[in-house]
């Protein structure tokens, strides 16, 4: 957009009143002033002549009448939780430093900034002693959440719990003689006491609800805390002598932070975006204003190059699964689809499939005779087995969940394989194991979430795979670490190459377990390393480094000789005897499908997507996949007439926010165009399994959208999903940014753990790229030119969200830097509980003709009862939906998306739609956030997004008039992706 319509834009925001300032006409910088806060905390000095705030991840000191505040920390900290010292001069909080929150010091004047606790643990929520001399905070550092205190002069820490359960919240009475917190004992879940003297502990409140922030009144006799019941936030004071509790308030949006106290009956907290002040006695409330300016940059750079035209044959980068043949000789692999091997002294490539079904995970046998793999071509993915001598293949399961993984134990016998819940293949799976003779199939016990790849040991007793271990169960990140599972026992354990460090992108990236037994392959830190283990799987020796470039989807061949692996775009296979590595490059092409040659669709109503209103009965002229003209419908025409003159014509919609994976299967694609979606945007997945998606839509081998894709969701040293992908050295760093100009990315995203430093930097590099960049963050993503953000809540490091509160409320300050820098937002709100409130009062929805043909009876089964039995939420949905509303009224660009696959492909978009039109929003606003304003994300606006002469042949015929109600958009007749016509009952039709 040009500088100049920019400017306009934020000059008419500034006289709605939201207070802008730009700074220099073009610069891309500007300054807004924040009145409101989302999830701030407060603490009033000792003298009460000052507090200080903690906003949007900065902490302001501001007079204690109010008024214009004043910053203390540099953005980049993620500052949170203030509390002042004694004598008011110091003001303790932590910090994100280093990839974990750390306890720090400064001066009131935000002089010396002091770290005071270190290593890879987080540690929180820091109280000074009532004397000056200790902190007390809590870290996850024993494995769960315990209270630690530490000397403040020689920095020595002691921990003041030591429970298996998760303690946490901690503060002193006045006179430090006791420490209150937080407890998640389930036997006596609540506030619990401690008598710092003599080391006694009791219990004060029993409350199965998730308690906040205890803080004692300067009289030592009372207490004051906040709880969250699911529906409501209250806040209650506590007589200590007694337990007893009294509500002071249920009606507010309570934010989850200690008050502060002024005297025995008066303190400060935050709510409803504001400060406020609360008189005990009189039950009065007062209200404290502030200002806070924030600046931010909104450069323009130059968006990349999209060839949407180029019909060039082009070698695949989506190679899926690659693995070595036991000899070394061979490569079994997915492109495209479907199954191939490259001999590598022959430099031949064979394809073994040929069918629009996927096929997937291939893995040899022993002898090297066939291959097993994953296949839908039942509309189900299952394991197949493949015989390469006499080119049959054989269905050897049939499960209603999703095989994936399969992996030959040494003698053939054998095949191990996850089970996955096909509504969500990012979720929980079971190890199981089939007898290859018998075909019986064994669960073993235990679920692990998002696993991957397994590998047997040399004697077939042990399997190993990568899962994910939880840092605590008070938060949910954790690192991925490898599992040992006893196949006849079923016991397990669990070790880390290097403690505290995960590994890769958990699918293909190890451990792949040697032949012999006696060592393991796997990636992290984007390189790969080996790692010797006895025979039954326990590390034995230090990890060795064994490439210094990027490496992905490790195999082993030829006796423990050889490896093969991904080298961020090609394939390389690596000699451990002698170190050479020589690059393998299939024989192996595609290009773009192209359309028709020439045709026009005779539209009853046209939707261009830039206007309220229609045009009416116009010809669309297509050539190849480009629109050529619009004009009033004419008789006849000599060239070809697709006749939607009953119907409407829309432009091709946009999902903003999916989360696929090739164990989905064919369907996918057919999925999205009969649900009218001609593009997807996948802010985080493995890379090369959506080049694999992306290229098979592109070439036709498929059925499918387009597809705008980044990487692994980039995190920090904690990580969640199997496809986060742990970045902490600036190596690693620089390694994906240039695996996402290698691969081409559409854009980059950053998840939680990644500190805003890091951030900061890989926003300027997509930039360089021409593509954008996004996040779950606010600010300071803003401030450096971060393009969009992902959810009005989503998942925070910080235990809570920056933009979202627990009764579903944004406030101004979220509001007010999404609109004056023109961030976009996928709120996905549906996910939060709208989705199954909306189906629960329209369940016709679920008959729905598309729905039922697309998913099988399992998972709509799965999914009603989910539905029916689930209590109803709407209270929070019409929260959520007030929240897009308002950020609509405030001229913030919202593009729809959904989050799948927790709710179902395609039909989750409409329904996200749906919820958008009774938030307020006219159908035509509703419409523009799957068209216009999707496009505009990504930077494809001149091409897609619309229905213009010049734009890609990108629509939807429609059976109704969505301009009226939205839910008609629903009603797909045909879809038109890159000039290409799809009928919907074609695409109901598994091929």
């Amino acid at each position: 957009m040009p500088s100049t319509l920019k400017f306009s834009r934020f000059v008419c925001y500034f006289l709605a009143s939201l207070f802008l300032t730009a700074c220099e006409e073009g610069s891309g910088e500007l300054e807004v002033t924040l009145k409101q806060g989302t999830n701030m905390s407060l603490a009033v000095s000792p003298g009460q002549q000052e507090m200080v705030i903690d906003l949007q991840g900065t902490l302001w000191l501001l007079p204690i009448e109010g008024g214009l505040a004043t910053p203390l920390t540099d953005p980049l900290l993620d500052a949170h939780e203030p509390c002042w010292s004694p004598d008011g001069e110091t003001i303790a909080f932590h910090a994100y430093i280093d990839h974990n929150y750390q306890i720090c010091l400064i001066n009131k004047n935000g002089s010396d900034l002091r770290q005071l606790t270190s290593g890879p643990f987080d540690h929180r929520e820091a109280t000074f002693h009532p004397l000056g001399s200790s902190i007390v905070f809590s870290s996850d550092q024993n494995g769960n959440y315990d209270v630690f205190e530490m000397d403040i002069v020689n920095r020595e820490v002691a921990a003041i719990t030591r429970s298996p359960v998760n303690e946490y919240y901690p503060t002193y009475d006045p006179a430090g003689e006791r420490i209150y917190y937080v407890s998640d004992d389930p036997d006596a879940r609540g506030l619990h006491w401690l008598e710092v003297s003599s080391g006694v502990t009791g219990n004060l409140v029993e409350l199965e609800d998730n308690i906040y922030a205890p803080s004692v009144a300067p009289d030592s006799d009372k207490l004051v805390f906040s709880a969250f019941d699911g529906d409501t936030v209250s806040q209650y004071l506590c007589d200590i002598g007694s337990g007893r509790l009294s509500l002071l308030k249920n009606s507010e949006d309570i934010f989850p932070f200690r008050v502060s106290w002024i005297d025995e009956k008066n303190f400060f907290y935050t709510a409803d975006g504001l400060i406020k002040e609360y008189d005990i006695n009189d039950d009065a409330t007062k209200y404290l204003a502030f200002e806070a300016p924030v600046q931010l940059d909104r450069s323009i750079y130059e968006r990349k190059y999209h060839h949407f035209d180029d019909t060039r044959s082009t070698a695949p980068l989506g190679i899926l699964g690659p693995v070595l043949s036991p000899d070394g000789r061979s490569i079994a692999f997915t492109a495209l689809g479907d199954l191939y091997i490259h001999s590598i002294e022959g430099n031949r490539t064979t394809k073994l499939t040929d069918d629009p079904a996927i096929d997937i995970d291939p893995d040899w046998s022993p002898e090297g005779n066939s291959l097993a793999f994953v296949s839908d071509r039942k509309g189900k993915m299952d394991l197949w087995l493949r015989h390469l001598d006499s080119s049959s293949a054989e269905q050897i399961t049939d499960e209603d969940e999703t095989v994936g993984f399969p992996c030959w134990n040494p003698d053939g016998s054998r095949i191990a394989f996850f089970l996955r819940d096909p509504r969500n293949v990012w979720g929980y799976a079971i190890l199981h194991i089939i007898d290859m003779e018998t075909r019986e199939i064994t669960p073993i016990p235990g679920s692990y979430f998002v696993p991957g790849k397994p590998g047997w040991s040399a004697d077939g007793k042990k399997i190993a795979f990568m899962a994910l271990h939880a840092a605590s169960s008070r938060y949910r990140e954790g690192i991925s670490q490898i599992f040992l599972v006893d196949v006849n026992d079923h016991t397990r354990r669990q070790w880390s190459p290097q403690a505290h460090r995960t590994m890769a992108m958990r699918n293909f990236n190890g451990p792949a377990w040697s032949r012999d037994g006696r060592s393991m392959v796997y990636i992290q830190d984007g390189v790969l390393w080996s790692i010797g283990v006895s025979p039954g799987g326990e590390p034995d020796g230090a990890p060795q480094q064994l490439t210094d470039y990027m490496a992905a989807s490790p195999s082993w061949g030829n006796q423990d000789q050889d490896l093969l692996f991904i080298a961020t775009d090609h394939l390389k296979k690596l000699d451990l005897s002698t170190g050479e590595a020589i690059t393998i490059t299939p024989d192996l092409n595609y290009r773009r499908q192209g359309g028709a040659k020439e045709y026009i669709v005779h539209a009853g109503r046209v939707f261009t997507g830039t206007s309220d209103k229609y045009l009416f009965d116009q010809d669309i002229y297509i050539v190849d996949n480009r629109i050529t003209k619009i004009t009033p419908h004419q008789e006849p025409h000599g060239i070809e007439v697709i006749d939607a003159s009953s119907y409407t014509v829309i432009p091709g919609l946009f999902e903003s926010h999916s989360h696929s994976h090739a164990a989905v299967g064919e369907k996918l694609g057919r999925i999205w165009l009969g649900y009218g979606i001609t593009s997807v945007r996948e802010p985080g997945t493995d890379p090369y399994d959506a080049l694999e998606r992306k290229e098979a839509w592109t070439s036709g081998r498929r059925q499918g959208p387009r597809e705008f894709f980044t990487g692994g969701l980039t995190d920090g040293s904690r990580i969640f999903y199997g496809l986060a992908n742990s970045v902490v050295s600036q190596e690693h760093l620089e390694m994906e940014l240039l695996r996402a100009k290698k691969l081409n990315y559409d854009l980059i995203k950053t998840y939680v753990r990644l500190p805003d430093p890091m951030q900061r930097q890989i926003i300027e590099a997509a930039h360089e790229m021409g593509i954008p960049a996004s996040s779950h963050e606010i600010y300071p993503a803003a401030k450096f030119n971060m393009d969009a953000t992902e959810h009005t809540s989503g998942t925070s490091r910080r235990g809570y969200s920056p933009k979202q509160t627990n009764l579903r409320r944004m406030y101004g300050d979220v509001i007010d830097i999404l609109a004056a820098s023109g961030m976009f937002i996928t709120p996905t709100i549906g996910l939060q509980g709208p989705f199954f409130d909306f189906v629960a009062e329209h369940n016709d929805i679920l008959e729905h003709s598309p729905y039922v043909k697309f998913y099988s009876t399992y998972y709509r089964d799965h999914l009603k009862a989910i539905v029916t039995t689930r209590p109803s939420t709407w209270h929070h949905s019409r929260n959520l939906m007030e929240i897009v509303y308002k950020i609509s009224q405030a001229g913030g660009k919202i593009t729809a998306g959904t989050d799948v696959p927790f709710v179902p492909f395609g039909l989750s978009l409409h329904v996200e739609l749906q919820l958008y039109e009774q938030a307020g929003l006219s159908p035509f606003q509703v419409l523009q956030t799957a068209t216009t304003n999707a496009a505009e994300s990504l930077g494809v606006e001149n091409d897609l997004g619309s229905i213009q002469p010049g734009k890609l042949a990108d629509f939807v015929v429609i059976d109704g008039d969505p301009l009226a109600q939205v839910k008609d958009a629903m009603n797909v007749v045909m879809t038109v992706k890159d000039g290409i016509v799809y009928r919907i009952e074609d695409l109901l039709k598994a091929p």
